[in-house]
């Protein structure tokens, strides 16, 4: 049953290198499955990507995914959205642009979205990072669309590095990187090249992005991962934000039948069993010295931070008979949150959250620390 209901995930596929390539060959397959279920999304409606048929094979003959799935990878998508919009928007308040990391983007169109939109002038800079034959596969897509590669700027401002495995534009930086590996990061806070500064710049508000990527990894691995982006960040003052989405909460009944399903593809999920609440998934921030955190599931994003015509909109798009089993699926995903940022400009990074739309009433609280 898990199966037939477990959203699709973009996952870290950057988390496997050499004698790990087979074992983690499933986990990797779940980016295509997110790819597939976010055009599916698109065709049927729900969100606007002009740019994800790029990335799919043979776009226009793929199967539509059932309401189950486009339902959840529409409230993913919109609260990952209108975090990273408002992480844009409190950087030029701040007067500054911003650096946003994907690690383990897949299939991700984010850049383009962003970089295509009203707040192109808020990024200063865009890395993705994912495992070195997708990144290969993903720079051959961008130089195989017009519509990928005009979004990255004049033809002569990309360069394809390490025989295809990089590849630079003006804003946009594609790498291949092992999370589990600290090292494999070093272009982010180190020069590579004379005369090149390392990817990151000191002061500029930093924003990460883990869309179904920890939750793969140890605690161990994912903590040091964490902690590294900290211990740049903090002693310069940059501001740091990061976002998560995962499955959790995987101890009761479902999570147990979820985790065997999964088991039974191959996949298995080391860093959910720590985090049985939202409360114990805002934490993990907290103790990398985050000044916040906060926590939502995706039940929560359905009852209380979608607005209500636009709630009405997507329930006339497909027939939904499955509510109690789309909320406890919900209930198993979540979204968090976390920011630290110097003292001075404390309350205005403070103010980065969801928030309930108002004409929204449900019994449903967020919990945050």
């Amino acid at each position: 049953m898990a199966s037939s209901l477990s959203f699709p995930q973009r996952t870290s596929r950057s988390i496997a290198v050499g004698p790990q390539r087979d074992k983690d060959a499933a986990v990797r397959q779940t980016d295509s499955d997110a790819a597939l279920a976010r055009l599916s999304a698109v065709k049927r409606g729900y969100l606007h990507d002009p740019f994800i048929a790029h990335l799919v094979p043979r776009p226009e003959f793929q199967t539509p995914r059932p309401p189950l799935i486009n339902i959840g990878t529409y409230l993913r998508s919109s609260a990952l959205d209108e975090l990273v919009d408002r992480w844009l928007d409190l950087s030029l308040q701040q007067g500054k642009q911003c650096q946003i990391i994907s690690l383990g983007a897949g299939s991700d169109t984010r850049f383009w979205r962003i970089a295509s939109g009203p707040k192109s002038s808020a990024l200063a800079s865009y890395v993705e990072l994912d495992l070195e034959e997708n990144v290969v596969k993903k720079a051959k897509a961008i130089r195989k669309s017009i519509e990928l590669s005009t979004v990255l700027g004049d033809a002569e401002q990309i360069q394809i590095r390490r025989g295809g495995c990089e590849l630079h534009a003006r804003k946009y930086h594609l790498l291949s990187a092992d999370l589990r590996k600290l090292n494999t990061l070093n272009q982010l806070f180190e020069s590579q090249q004379t005369g090149e500064a390392p990817l990151l710049s000191p002061g500029i508000p930093v924003l990460l992005i883990f869309e179904c990527v920890l939750v793969y990894m140890t605690p161990d691995e994912s903590n040091r991962l964490i902690e590294r982006f900290a211990d740049y960040c903090q002693p310069t003052l940059t501001p740091l934000g990061a976002v998560v989405y995962e499955m959790f909460n995987v101890g009761d009944s479902f999570g147990r039948v979820m985790l065997n399903n999964l088991s039974a593809r191959g996949i298995s999920l080391p860093g959910a069993t720590p985090y049985p609440s939202k409360q114990s998934l805002a934490a993990r921030f907290l103790q990398h010295g985050f000044t916040g955190a906060h926590a939502l599931t995706l039940r929560d994003v359905r009852y209380l931070y979608i607005d209500v015509r636009e709630s009405e909109r997507i329930s006339k798009l497909e027939m939904l008979d499955e509510v109690e089993e789309l909320d406890l699926v919900l209930d198993h995903y979540a979204i968090t949150w976390g920011y630290s940022s110097p003292t001075a400009d404390a309350a205005l990074w403070s103010t980065w959250a969801l928030y309930p739309k108002s004409s929204v009433q449900n019994d449903h609280d967020e919990e945050d620390l």
